[in-house]
């Protein structure tokens, strides 16, 4: 029997890119997938991805192409009536949540200014937009689980580091997701509902292999040969399926409450559960971008600390917590 057979998640931002590939690989482990998103057949996707071609129809086939039960539903996660009726449906149909995962968006930056220069009429907006539809989501998610008393919660993230980010406004977006995990972490212990933060690698989404010329067949020759590509670090790329098995084997893992808190990534949890890439390979972002991109792996602060997340036990229901810590 495949291990999430019975279990029913939610991916929210399934149209395209990682939650496509967390959609198709938790399908992959048997699981019923409700695939939410803006991008669904007589509603194309607009703002950055306008024009694109992706639906939550088509994720939803590939999910039972997988082995698994695709359900699509377009949603706004930015429209709280809009997610309240989607986990109504979720009670009517399956009377159960064992799966959230929220990849909304990426973080909205006017560019890389000082703060005292920035258009607050512009970047304060865009930093909701970011935010709120997670909090929205979460919010009505819960309740289900609670029920339960068993879950997951993910929200996916550009990075596993807490460091500043090179912009304060685009780095608070990912910042409070970080902590919006461990702090539901934390209120859910008691519930046993786990929430965790997770970073892929750089991923060979559609945009990406469509921006680069390439495809899954001609990656590695336009990694090889191309500057771009060669600039972006192309050539330590994952599919975004890796870092839904990372997910998929986290939502089967009995003791996933031991990683309640937490900020993990694809290749970690590759080296700990052992799975691979759709293509067989096991790629490591963190050791490639450390090797090729030293530079940015561990920058310099100009404060001399930097936050970051440590093991503290047990004690008060284990998990992870932030502290500041100082640098040597």
């Amino acid at each position: 029997m495949k291990p999430l057979t019975g279990k029913v998640a939610v991916v929210a931002g399934a149209t395209r890119g990682a939650g496509r590939g967390i959609a198709r690989m938790l399908g992959e482990a048997g699981a019923t997938v409700y695939c939410t998103g803006r991008g669904a057949a007589g509603t194309p996707s607009g703002g950055r991805h306008a024009g694109r071609s992706e639906t939550v129809e088509e994720t939803a086939e590939m999910v039972s192409a997988a082995g698994g039960t695709g359900i699509a539903v377009r949603v706004d996660h930015a429209v709280e009536a809009e997610v309240q009726a989607l986990y109504a449906r979720i009670r009517a149909e399956q009377g159960r949540l064992d799966v959230q995962v929220n990849v909304l968006g990426s973080p909205h930056v006017q560019g890389f200014t000082p703060f005292w220069e920035t258009d607050l009429s512009k970047d304060l907006p865009g930093l909701q937009s970011y935010v709120w539809p997670h909090i929205i989501t979460c919010r009505h998610a819960i309740p289900l689980m609670m029920e339960a008393k068993s879950g997951l919660i993910v929200t996916v993230q550009e990075s596993h580091a807490l460091g500043y980010g090179g912009s304060i406004f685009y780095d608070l977006g990912p910042a409070t997701l970080k902590r919006l995990m461990y702090d539901l972490a934390e209120e859910l212990a008691p519930h046993g509902v786990a929430a965790v933060a997770i970073a892929p690698g750089f991923m060979r989404t559609e945009e990406v292999l469509a921006t680069l010329g390439a495809t899954e067949e001609s990656w590695r020759e336009v990694a090889a040969t191309k500057k771009e590509a060669q600039d972006w670090g192309f050539a330590g790329s994952e599919t975004p399926c890796f870092v839904g098995r990372a997910i998929a084997a986290l939502a089967a893992d009995p003791e996933v409450m031991r990683k309640s808190g937490a900020i993990l990534s694809s290749w970690s949890l590759s080296e700990e559960y052992g799975f691979t890439d759709v293509n067989g390979e096991r790629p490591h972002w963190g050791r490639y971008f450390a090797e090729n991109f030293p530079q940015y792996a561990n920058p310099a602060t100009r404060t001399g600390r930097r936050w970051e997340l440590v093991e503290v036990g047990a004690a008060s229901g284990g998990g992870e917590t932030t502290e500041e810590t100082e640098l040597a």
